[in-house]
C-alpha cells in the first residue's frame, strides 16, 4: 500500500495537510501507534506513524513539534497521520515541521478509530484475508471469555497462540525490556536484548493500545518470525491485551490507596506501630523485617508518572511483592521485603533504573533508597533516608535520571546535594555575607582567594602559588575575609564551615559573581 492509496480511502476520511508528489508515492510498511514525544525507538523505516499528539502543548509548541518529526524523519517514517481530537485540529507548528523534514502529513478526525486504520494497512499489506487466517470464532470468544474475567497477559497469549500449526512464539515486552508473558516452551529474551528487539531488531512488533498505561509501562505484543501469524489476529490478541492491562491498572490502583494510608502514616512525626503493621499487612507485607524503601519523581511535567516508572522497575528486579504508593506531598515511594540486606530483591536496581527511565527521555526520572530497615519501627528512617537521597539525586542530575543511594553520600560535598536548595542558598548568605556583594570590586578577588586557601588545605605558599600572588597580599585578604565573615581561618571548624558555604552556593546556585562561581567549580 503506498501513501496516497491510504489517504485516498474514503472509508477513513483521512485529510491530508501537507505533502510532495514523490513522498504519497512511497509504499507503507507497517503502522505504529504513538504518543511519545520522541519516538525513533519504536518506529520503523517505511512505516504509517498514527499519535493523538497528547505530548504537544502549545507552550514550547514548535520545539515539541520539531523534536517529534525530527524523530520521525531519522527513522525514516512514510507519513504520519495525525489525531483531530486533542487538540480539535492538527497544530500549525507540527504542519510545518513535516514540510521542513519531509514528512507528509495528514489529519485523522476525531470519530475514526485508529484501529481502523491499522487494520486497513495490514489488510491491504497481506490482501483480502478470509475469516480463517485472523482468530477462528470459537477461540475469540474463548479469549473474550477470559478477557471478561481479567484473565492475566500468560494466559491470553497461551490461549491465542496454541491453535497455530507450528507454535508461534510470541513475547509479550514492556518498553524497558521486561518480559510480561511468553508462549509456553519459548525462551524468555534477557531485557537488554528485549530493547533492541523493540527498537528495530526483527520479527514483527504490535503496539498494545491501553489508556490506562504510562510510557514506563506500555506492551508491545513481538513475534521473531513475521510470517508465524498475520496482522489481524496480532491485532485482535493486542487489543485482547490492552483490556488485560487496563484490569491489571484497575486493580493496582485500588492497591495503591492502601499504601498511600502507610505512606501517610510513614512520613507522620511519631508514627504508631500497631497502626503502621495493620497498614503493612493491608499492602499484602508482612510484620517483620528487613525491609527496603525506594522513593521517586519525575518533576512537575511528569506528575502522576512516578508510581508506574517504580513499579516497572520494581518489576524488572523481581520484587513483585513491592507495594507501591504515593506519599502525602505526591512523592511515589516503596516498601519491599528484602530477605538479605544488600543482595535480594535490589540487586541490579541500577541498570533496571536506566532502562526505565529511557522510556521516557524527556522526563528525568530520579530515584532515592538506602539502608534496610530491620524492622517496622525502623521505617520511617529508612523512609527519610531515601527521600534524602531523593532530594540529592534532583540537585546532582536536575535534568538527566538518577538513582542516588543515601550510603553513597560520604562526603560532604554529596551529603549537601541532598539539603533543599533554599536551606544552601540561606546558609551561604548567612556564612558569605559581604563576599557574595557584586557591587563591591574585591568581592570577587575574596571570594576566589577563600576557595583557593580552602582547596590548599590553608597553606599561604600553595595559595600564593596558585594565585599568583605575593604571600603578603594572601595574608591581607584572608585577614580581610575574617573580620567580613566573623571566622578564624587557623580554626578547623570555622575553615569547615567557610567551605560547606561554598559547595553550597555552587550547588544552590546562589546569585553572585561568576567568575567566582567558576573559581569555586575549579577548585572542586
Amino acid at each position: 500500500m503506498h501513501v496516497e492509496h491510504l489517504l485516498g480511502d474514503e472509508s477513513l476520511g483521512l485529510r491530508l495537510l501537507w505533502a510532495e508528489g514523490a513522498l504519497l508515492r512511497r509504499e507503507i510498511n507497517g503502522v505504529t501507534v504513538t504518543d511519545l514525544e520522541d519516538p525513533a525507538r519504536f518506529v520503523r523505516p517505511g512505516e504509517a506513524v498514527l499519535s493523538g499528539l497528547v505530548w504537544w502543548t502549545p507552550e514550547a509548541g514548535r520545539d515539541k513539534a520539531e523534536r517529534f518529526v525530527s524523530a520521525l524523519r531519522d527513522a525514516d517514517a512514510a507519513v504520519l497521520l495525525a489525531g483531530e481530537e486533542t487538540h480539535g485540529s492538527v497544530p500549525h507548528e507540527l504542519i510545518e515541521a513535516c514540510s521542513r523534514h519531509g514528512i507528509p502529513v495528514a489529519g485523522v478526525p476525531a470519530h475514526v478509530m485508529f484501529r481502523s486504520v491499522t487494520e486497513t494497512v495490514y489488510l491491504q499489506q497481506w490482501g483480502e484475508l478470509s475469516r480463517h487466517h485472523a482468530l477462528p470464532e470459537y477461540l475469540r470468544g474463548r479469549l473474550s471469555r477470559l478477557a471478561a474475567r481479567d484473565a492475566g497477559p500468560r494466559e491470553i497469549v497461551a490461549t491465542a497462540f496454541a491453535h497455530l500449526a507450528d507454535g508461534a512464539v510470541a513475547h509479550v515486552l514492556t518498553a524497558a525490556g521486561r518480559t510480561v508473558a511468553v508462549t509456553a516452551g519459548a525462551d524468555v529474551l534477557p531485557a537488554s536484548e528485549a530493547v533492541g528487539v523493540l527498537t528495530g531488531g526483527g520479527g514483527v512488533t504490535v503496539p498494545v493500545d491501553s489508556d490506562t498505561a504510562s510510557p514506563y509501562e506500555r506492551w508491545y505484543l513481538h513475534l521473531p518470525d513475521p510470517a508465524a501469524a498475520p496482522p489481524r489476529l496480532l491485532h485482535e490478541v493486542a487489543a485482547l491485551l490492552g483490556r488485560s492491562q487496563a484490569a491489571q491498572a484497575q486493580f493496582r490502583t485500588t492497591a495503591r490507596r492502601a499504601v498511600g494510608e502507610l505512606g501517610a502514616l510513614l512520613a507522620a512525626d511519631g508514627a504508631d506501630a500497631v497502626g503502621v503493621e495493620g497498614a503493612l499487612r493491608a499492602c499484602g507485607l508482612s510484620a517483620g523485617g528487613p525491609y527496603r524503601v525506594l522513593a521517586a519523581a519525575t518533576g512537575a511535567r511528569g506528575e502522576g508518572l512516578a508510581e508506574s516508572a517504580l513499579a516497572e522497575v520494581l518489576a524488572g528486579v523481581g520484587a513483585e511483592s513491592a507495594a507501591v504508593g504515593r506519599l502525602p506531598d505526591g512523592t511515589a515511594f516503596a516498601v519491599l521485603p528484602e530477605a538479605t540486606p544488600g543482595t535480594a530483591a535490589t540487586t541490579g536496581l541500577g541498570e533496571v533504573w536506566s532502562r526505565v527511565a529511557a522510556c521516557e527521555r524527556t522526563l528525568p526520572l530520579h530515584g532515592g533508597t538506602g539502608s534496610p530497615a530491620t524492622d517496622l519501627q525502623d521505617l520511617p528512617r529508612a523512609l527519610a533516608e531515601a527521600r534524602y537521597a531523593l532530594a540529592s539525586a534532583r540537585s546532582t542530575a536536575p535534568d538527566a535520571s538518577l538513582l542516588t543511594d543515601a550510603t553513597t553520600l560520604t562526603s560532604l560535598e554529596a551529603l549537601l546535594t541532598g539539603v533543599p536548595a533554599q536551606v544552601r542558598a540561606a546558609y551561604t548568605r548567612s556564612v558569605l555575607g559581604p563576599l557574595l556583594d557584586i557591587r563591591s570590586t574585591s568581592a570577587t578577588p575574596l571570594l576566589e582567594t577563600l576557595t583557593t586557601f580552602l582547596a590548599c588545605d590553608g597553606s599561604w605558599a600553595r595559595t600564593a602559588e596558585a594565585l599568583h600572588l605575593h604571600v603578603n597580599t594572601v595574608h591581607y585578604r584572608i585577614g580581610r575575609i575574617e573580620r567580613l565573615t566573623g571566622r578564624d581561618l587557623s580554626r578547623l571548624t570555622d575553615r569547615l564551615d567557610l567551605w560547606a558555604a561554598l559547595l553550597c552556593r555552587a550547588d544552590a546556585g546562589v546569585s553572585g559573581d561568576r567568575r567566582a562561581r567558576s573559581s569555586t567549580s575549579r577548585a572542586r
